[in-house]
C-alpha cells in the first residue's frame, strides 16, 4: 500500500473547531409541509489547514474521511489495518446504470468540482450531467450548492462507474421537489434502473402520505436522509425509500487509526407518526408497532468525523457531515453492489431479510440518539442506526 509524501500514521494533528449549520439546513415551524431543508453541516477548524497535497486527503495529517478510508472502513476494498485516510489509496470500484440526485437550486460548478474531486482522490472520470427539472436553470443558493457538491461527489466516490445525474428543482418547496423527483425517477428507469437519492427533508405532517407515490417507479430504488435531529422527518419516513441514518466513525486522535463506530447522537430516527409499518419491517414489529421505523441503514455522518468535499465557488475544500453524507453514499454502495432491485420495497426486503448476516452488515450495538437521548444502540435493528452499517456489497 502506497504511503503518501512520507507521512506516517502517527503524524495526526489535534484539531479544535466548531460545527457550522448553513441556513439551508435550518428548519422553521412555518416550513413543515411546505419547504424542506438540507441535512448538511460544516466542521470549521479554528486554525488554517496546513500541508496541501495534490493527491489523496487534500491536507496532510488530518483524520477526516476520504473515499478510500471509508471504502476501507466499510469493507468495500481490501482491508488495511486502521484505514488511515493519510495512507490508504484504494478506492471503491464498480457501479453501472444511473444514480440521480434530487436537490433544489443551481450548483454552477458541480461538474468542474466533481472532476477536481476525482483527480484529487484518484477516481475515474465521472459520467455526469445536470438536468433542470422545470426546464429552466434555477436560482442560486450557497447552502444548497454545498449540499449538491456533497451529493454528487460522494455518490460518484462509492459507485465510480455509474452515470451521475443532478436533477435541480426550481426551489425547496415540496411541489418543486416532487416535480424533480418524477423527472429523476423517469431518467433512472429509462437508463435500465438504479437509484434516486434525496439528502433533504422536513418534519412529518398529516398530509405527507399524499407524496408517497412519487417514490415508486419501476426499477428505481429511492434513498432519503433520516435527518440531523431527534425524531423522524419526511421523506425518510416514507415506506417507499431507504432511510439513511448516521454514525460517528471514531479514530485515534494521535494516529488516525480506526477505532470503532457509534450512532451519531444527532441523527434522525424513531417511529413515524403517519406512515404504516411496511411488510419488510414485520420482523421488528415488536419494536415499531404499527408504524414505520426509521432508519434502515446508516453511514458516517457526524461532522466532526466528516468527509472531504470540494466546493470551489464558496471557498474550496470542506469537512462536511450530516445524514446528507449517508444518502448519496449508500445509494452508491447499493448501485455498485449490482442487484438493481425492481423497487425500494424489494431492496428493503433484501436488507431486512439479511439483517442478521454478519458478513453483510455490521451491527452498531452501543451508543445513543433520539428525543431526550432516549434511544440506544442495541443488538439487531434499533432506532439509532437501523440494521447497522454496510460490510461489503453483499446482502443488498
Amino acid at each position: 500500500m502506497l504511503v503518501l509524501a512520507g507521512l506516517a500514521p502517527a503524524q495526526i494533528r489535534p484539531v479544535r473547531g466548531k460545527v457550522f449549520t448553513p441556513d439551508s439546513s435550518i428548519e422553521r415551524p412555518r416550513d413543515i409541509g411546505v419547504h424542506v431543508h438540507t441535512n448538511v453541516h460544516v466542521f470549521l477548524p479554528t486554525e488554517p489547514m496546513q500541508d496541501v497535497r495534490s493527491f489523496g486527503a487534500p491536507y496532510a495529517g488530518y483524520a477526516y474521511e476520504t473515499p478510500a478510508s471509508l471504502g476501507c472502513v466499510y469493507g468495500l476494498v481490501t482491508a488495511v489495518a486502521g484505514c488511515d485516510p493519510n495512507v490508504v489509496t484504494a478506492n471503491p470500484t464498480g457501479g453501472s446504470r444511473m444514480i440521480a440526485i434530487v436537490d433544489a437550486y443551481d450548483a454552477p460548478n458541480a461538474a468542474s468540482d466533481l472532476a477536481a474531486f476525482s483527480t484529487q482522490f484518484g477516481l475515474p472520470v465521472a459520467n455526469f450531467h445536470t438536468v433542470y427539472a422545470s426546464g429552466t436553470k434555477p436560482a442560486y443558493d450557497a447552502g444548497w450548492e454545498l449540499e449538491e457538491s456533497l451529493d454528487v461527489q460522494w455518490s460518484h466516490a462509492m459507485a465510480p462507474n455509474a452515470e451521475i445525474v443532478l436533477v435541480e428543482a426550481a426551489s425547496s418547496s415540496y411541489a418543486d421537489l416532487m416535480t424533480a423527483e418524477d423527472v429523476a425517477s423517469k431518467l433512472v428507469s429509462a437508463a435500465g434502473g438504479g437509484e434516486v437519492t434525496n439528502s433533504w427533508g422536513g418534519g412529518e405532517w398529516s398530509g405527507e402520505t399524499a407524496y408517497d407515490s412519487h417514490f415508486v417507479k419501476a426499477n428505481v430504488v429511492f434513498f432519503a436522509s433520516a435527518g440531523d435531529g431527534p425524531g423522524t422527518e419526511y421523506p425518510s419516513a416514507s415506506p417507499n425509500v431507504v432511510a439513511a441514518g448516521g454514525t460517528t466513525v471514531r479514530r485515534n486522535s494521535a494516529t488516525g487509526m480506526f477505532l470503532s463506530e457509534y450512532p451519531w447522537d444527532s441523527a434522525g430516527g424513531g417511529i413515524s407518526y403517519y406512515e404504516a409499518r411496511p411488510s419488510y419491517q414485520s420482523g421488528i414489529a415488536s419494536l415499531v408497532g404499527n408504524y414505520r421505523g426509521v432508519p434502515d441503514l446508516s453511514f458516517d455522518s457526524n461532522p466532526i468525523t466528516g468527509v472531504w468535499v470540494l466546493d470551489s465557488d464558496i471557498g474550496g475544500w470542506y469537512i462536511l457531515g450530516g445524514t446528507s453524507v449517508a444518502s448519496p453514499s449508500l445509494a452508491g454502495i447499493v448501485n455498485s453492489a449490482g442487484s438493481f432491485h425492481a423497487s425500494s420495497n424489494a431492496e428493503l426486503t433484501s436488507i431486512y431479510g439479511n439483517r442478521t448476516m454478519t458478513a453483510y452488515f455490521r451491527d452498531i450495538t452501543t451508543g445513543y440518539c433520539g428525543p431526550y437521548a432516549g434511544y440506544s444502540g442495541a443488538v439487531g435493528w434499533d432506532f439509532c442506526t437501523g440494521v447497522g452499517v454496510v460490510k461489503g456489497k453483499g446482502g443488498k
